[in-house]
């Protein structure tokens, strides 16, 4: 196995996309929407990057790449277009020890990105090494079919779930064969066909009095969706 599967917590940290067509702006939107703190250098973006930098979403700098703006950076993401342009950026970013993708190009790369789908905290990842994008692409369309909308509030339900039983007190070895049995009792399903009463009393039957579906949903949270990245690299 050639790549080391792992998630960043990119939260609040720079990073830095060089390029602002089509590709650099997917990269963009990822990164924001995983928080990171991002800046877009390129002489010229796309509609989309415009807006985000006039809504303070992103820093945009409309200039050639420079060596310097890597410094600081936690992670680099190169879509440009002009493959000499790319091998620098990699080459700069090698020097710096900084994490450096670039865009289909995963020989130049010492990370590389999967096809993902996203239901809130539920990330599925796909990668084939980057030997077929295309496969990669077709198996995110398929499990984005298998694993619909309904993972993002389980989640966020179960979660919710094992808060509250930690501040109770509750012995966390004792958690498992809770959530055992709300998974076993189809609590997934439930929610697909938004069941609320019947989940209500499953989460009373499990967990007793003073669990209900909406009030543990109170606080908000990201709302499922899928990343659609053209292509793996």
């Amino acid at each position: 196995m050639r790549y080391y599967p792992v998630n960043l917590d990119i939260k609040n940290r720079a990073c830095l996309v060089i390029g602002g067509g089509g590709v650099g702006t997917r990269k963009v939107k990822t990164l924001v929407e995983c928080g990171a703190v991002v800046t877009v250098v390129s002489p010229e973006v796309s509609g989309p990057l415009e807006k985000m930098a006039d809504a303070g979403l992103i820093a945009l700098e409309k200039r050639a790449y420079r060596a310097s703006d890597l410094t600081g950076k936690f992670l680099v993401i190169g879509a440009t277009d002009d493959e000499a342009l790319n091998r620098r950026i990699h080459a700069d970013a090698e020097d710096l020890n900084t994490l450096c993708n670039i865009a289909d190009r995963p020989e130049i790369c010492n990370f590389i990105l999967p096809a993902i789908v996203n239901r809130g905290d539920l990330v599925l990842a796909v990668s084939t090494s980057g030997k077929s994008p295309a496969y990669a692409k077709k198996m995110r369309k398929d499990l984005e079919k298998q694993f619909g909308e309904e993972y993002e509030p389980f989640l966020r339900l179960m979660g919710a779930i094992r808060e509250r039983l930690l501040k109770e007190e509750h012995a966390p070895e004792a958690h498992k064969p809770l959530f055992e049995k709300l998974i076993n009792a189809g609590l997934l399903d439930l929610i697909k066909a938004d069941r609320t009463e019947q989940i209500d009393a499953l989460l009373k039957e499990v967990l007793g009095k003073g669990y209900r579906y909406h009030e543990l949903l109170k606080k908000p949270g990201p709302k499922g969706q899928a990343f659609r990245p053209k292509t793996e690299g």
